[in-house]
């Protein structure tokens, strides 16, 4: 199922799923459309959503979800908000609350705002919306229930009470406080018991049906005309949002980005390793995109069957087993391995060497390496391979490579020009003389092992 719809006082889970096949959400808030279109949703509905305590929708993730081919639609309260702001760029907006938001009848954010319950009570209602209160004295007036005069004197009442304090008992207490004509409120409280109009729930089924037609007439793709502008604030709610799951069918709330890392910061070190690499990572990116860099397809592809082949992900059953295990839709695999790309060109044409060593210096490896380094050139230099050949070692170059890439349990690497430029190598000749150097150096310790009645020469796997 690829199309949802997110509500909570407006509509039940049960008056949307009578009205259209879709996956009910909790309230929309920031980061939740665009959690949805990354997994390829083909319409979205917004009725209701967060807006104070809770950052609001953002309207670049509708923008972006548009621009991925995502419809999306929006009625009744937050979602006729958004569509008539987005209206000029393709969000469809269904309603009369739309419709006067749009043309500058509605200004006010709170005409629609209310109190509710939290989820497990199935967000009660605990105000009244002014649209809806507008609507039914509208009605009241029309039907003589009341005078014009009343009407316009309820209405006034109704919009300087805090949105929170919305109520047909409060109006009208408020409504006699201020002289109204008792006889009119009282025919009012009696009227209401039966004819109050819920317009945001009238706009959101008008939604639900729409959404509904279109579907089922099979929906193409969205087209947009505009293109979205790259920017370190859409960076910071992709980051936000993209590492965590949206809710799923009938779920309160979403698992958020922090949810996830306060598993990782429980482990400070751990933490700290991790972003130290992502940061790494996003600098790198950020420095290929300003010089406008952009991976060939094929070099793409090669860095995907890689990167498939070292986690064993073999078949197609297996590499969608890891995309829902890490909340990657298939487009933003592609996205990823684009990046990943990216990342090794950038390293293999950098001539890093200063600051790798200090790196080396500042995670104490440094001297380690150092002394394994001036051991290895002593020992080969003392037996005249410093400078070995295949041919005089008696390896074959595939013998070699078999040897080299065992020892780290991994498949000899097909493309190993790429691999060598990837770790920083000139040329593939420089990474085999490396691997043989190592094997002469390994082949000469256990060799002196061995003489020392301790280990037997290795032999090549």
């Amino acid at each position: 199922m690829n199309v949802y719809v997110f509500s909570g006082p407006t509509l039940s889970r049960g008056e949307i799923r009578a009205e259209l096949d879709a996956v009910c959400l909790p309230p929309v808030s920031q980061g939740d459309v665009y959690r949805i279109a990354r997994g390829g949703a083909r319409a979205i509905g917004i009725i209701d959503g967060y807006f104070e305590r809770v950052p609001a929708v953002w309207h670049k993730e509708i923008l972006w979800a548009m621009a991925q081919g995502t419809h999306v639609y929006g009625s009744a309260s937050m979602g006729a908000l958004r569509a008539a702001e987005l209206a000029a760029f393709g969000m469809e907006g269904v309603g009369a609350i739309f419709e006067a938001y749009r043309d500058g009848t509605l200004e006010d954010d709170d005409d629609v705002a209310i109190r509710h319950g939290p989820a497990e009570t199935s967000y009660r209602c605990l105000s009244e919306a002014l649209v809806n209160i507008r609507a039914t004295l509208a009605r009241a007036a029309a039907e003589a229930v009341i005078s014009s005069a009343c009407r316009a004197a309820l209405e006034r009442i109704a919009k300087d009470l805090f949105y929170p304090d919305r109520s047909y008992p409060q109006l009208l207490q408020r409504g006699a406080k201020r002289g109204l004509p008792t006889a009119e409120l009282e025919s009012l409280r009696t009227w209401l018991a039966s004819h109050r109009i819920d317009q945001k729930r009238q706009d959101a089924l008008a939604m639900l049906r729409a959404m509904r037609q279109h579907v089922t007439a099979n929906l193409e793709p969205k087209r947009v005309s505009y293109q979205l502008e790259h920017t370190v604030y859409w960076d910071n709610l992709m980051r936000s949002a993209g590492a965590a799951e949206a809710p799923l069918d009938g779920e309160s709330t979403t698992l958020t980005s922090d949810a996830l890392l306060d598993e990782l910061r429980l482990d400070g070190d751990r933490y700290r390793q991790v972003r130290e690499q992502a940061l790494l990572r996003d600098l790198t990116l950020a420095a290929a995109r300003q010089q406008g860099s952009r991976p060939s397809t094929g070099a793409v592809q090669e860095s995907e069957r890689r990167f498939l082949q070292a986690r064993g992900l073999c078949d197609a059953t297996a590499k969608r087993r890891w995309l829902e295990d890490n909340d990657l839709p298939e487009g933003s695999f592609e996205e990823l391995i684009g990046e990943e790309t990216l990342v090794d060109q950038v390293w293999s044409q950098s001539k890093i060497i200063w600051p790798l060593l200090d790196q080396l210096r500042l995670t104490g490896e440094y001297w380690a390496l150092r002394e394994r380094a001036r051991d290895k050139q002593h020992r080969l230099e003392a037996v005249g391979l410093l400078h070995p050949r295949l041919d005089e070692v008696g390896l074959s170059q595939e013998e070699l490579l078999r040897w080299h890439f065992g020892r780290v349990n991994r498949p000899v690497e097909a493309d190993l020009k790429q691999y060598a430029h990837r770790l920083g190598y000139g040329h593939q000749d420089e990474l085999i003389l490396a691997a043989l150097r190592e094997y002469c150096y390994t082949r000469l310790t256990n060799q002196e092992r061995h003489a020392q009645g301790s280990e037997a020469r290795p032999e090549l796997t």
